[in-house]
């Protein structure tokens, strides 16, 4: 079985390439989001993945908070939503080659860490972004844990919402790193569990926001799995 995997996550990490591909190609064909789309689509019709999505999503949101634990989650939140993205990353990831540029064509977001100027140029980057009527997409723990267990979650996100007094919705993510894990070189499909928890306006007073949003989250995922056990 382990061998299958192995194979498995050989041929979706291939079919993924091929859609970066298309996306960069065709970012100059059709408008945006259509081509991110359309090869985030075409990941999951290919290498057969599906998503059961729970909760509504709001039509007003203007920030996604999602927990992170696979290089699947931004395909799986790209073909479970039809807003326009504007992803927040670390700019290391805008300098690898090919990688880069399927992020800084739809010009995502690119946020250097412990930087002094890096903050101002995020607020800037946001507020473009927001102007364009595109949705900030954030993972607030900056980087994947396939722990079960979040990371405390990053200060941007709540600099970003509570400057601009965004309406933040979040969503998590149930075991994405069971079907595609890049350091086990392990891919099986799977149907992935997405929920949309309530949204809410962010608020500035309210210093512990983001941390208790980590709480709550954390409570979402547990109670999914042990739902999901329960019912097997």
């Amino acid at each position: 079985m382990k061998i299958f995997a192995h194979i498995s996550w050989f041929i979706a990490t291939l079919i993924i390439f091929i859609a970066l591909t298309f996306s960069i190609l065709f970012h100059f064909l059709m408008p945006r989001p259509y081509a991110r789309k359309l090869a985030a689509w075409f990941i999951r019709l290919t290498i057969f993945f599906s998503t059961n999505t729970k909760g509504e999503e709001d039509a007003d949101v203007q920030m996604f908070l999602i927990n992170h634990q696979s290089d699947l989650d931004i395909g799986v939140l790209e073909t479970t939503t039809k807003k326009d993205l504007a992803w927040v990353a670390k700019k290391a990831l805008f300098e690898v080659p090919f990688f880069g540029l399927a992020m800084s064509l739809p010009e995502d977001i690119e946020v250097e860490r412990e930087s002094k100027t890096s903050l101002v140029k995020l607020l800037r980057a946001a507020k473009d972004r927001l102007g364009k009527n595109r949705v900030i997409a954030m993972f607030p723990e900056g980087t994947r844990t396939r722990t079960g267990r979040m990371l405390p979650f990053k200060s941007g996100a709540k600099v970003i919402a509570d400057k601009y007094e965004l309406t933040v919705q979040p969503i998590v993510l149930i075991e994405t790193a069971s079907c595609y894990d890049i350091k086990r070189f392990y891919y099986k499909p799977k149907n992935i569990t997405v929920v949309y928890m309530k949204s809410f306006v962010a608020d500035r007073s309210d210093k512990e926001w983001l941390n208790n949003l980590r709480v709550d989250m954390q409570k979402v995922y547990d109670d999914e799995l042990a739902n999901a056990f329960s019912d097997r």
